[in-house]
């Protein structure tokens, strides 16, 4: 059954019109009154809906029974990422959305071929935002995770750092733990990683003064967006 994001309070007996966004899904689908739709607001759960009228760029709704079903990950993850250029980024927000990723924080780092501010910087976040919740639509999860404005590193490690939870530097330095036994069993994550080129080792030093623990996910270099998936996945389905 087609899925769709509503951010609006759902509520059961509800008549609404959709947003644009979703609008506009509706009628690439072709769908028409009396189809069944499935909604989540992101604040938990999904409704069933019945679509009542089909306008021309408009698709009005009448929200169904609540399902509190949830596909969230057991321990929330949290991912700060050395933007990849090109679209790798896109890749990576869909597959981190998918594997069940809470947030994601792009930065920019001394070696980062993509550098955003300003407008641009506004104009990708909404991008990129978008891409998790159509991930969300397709793979099932009724909580979408935040895409946050891109930072510079030295930014987030002064202003946003995490306050709790377990941080996790992902680098080929010398003592780094294993991804899974630094990580522990249980908490929130916090996983770090580099651009293209990595971080160097002033900002790696930079995040260790911070409380980020050095974790390693094998002897060989990947790319950021593969850097992503693999913790991800080790850290969800490990």
């Amino acid at each position: 059954m087609p899925r769709f994001h509503c951010p609006l309070p759902l509520a059961t007996g509800a008549q609404l019109t959709l947003p644009p966004t979703a609008a506009r899904h509706v009628q690439v689908l072709r769908l028409q009154p009396g189809d069944a739709i499935t909604l989540f607001d992101g604040r938990g759960g999904e409704y069933a809906a019945t679509v009542t009228r089909m306008g021309r760029s408009d698709v009005d709704v009448e929200v169904g029974a609540h399902d509190p079903v949830e596909r969230e990950a057991a321990r929330a993850v949290h991912l700060v990422v050395g933007m990849p250029a090109n679209e790798r980024m896109d890749w990576l927000v869909e597959k981190a959305t998918e594997l069940g990723a809470t947030s994601i924080q792009p930065i920019a780092a001394a070696r980062s071929v993509l550098k955003l501010s300003g407008e641009r910087a506004t104009k990708r976040q909404a991008h990129w935002q978008a891409i998790a919740v159509s991930a969300c639509e397709q793979c099932g999860r009724n909580r979408v995770p935040v895409v946050h404005a891109p930072m510079a590193l030295s930014d987030w490690l002064r202003k946003d750092a995490p306050p709790q939870g377990t941080r996790l530097l992902l680098s080929l330095r010398a003592g780094s733990q294993p991804l899974r036994d630094a990580a522990g069993a249980e908490g929130d994550v916090w996983v770090l990683h580099g651009p293209e080129g990595g971080l160097t080792a002033q900002e790696e030093d930079a995040a260790l003064a911070q409380g980020f623990a050095p974790a390693s996910l094998g002897a060989r270099v990947l790319r950021a967006e593969t850097a992503s998936v693999a913790a991800l996945s080790q850290l969800v389905f490990g």
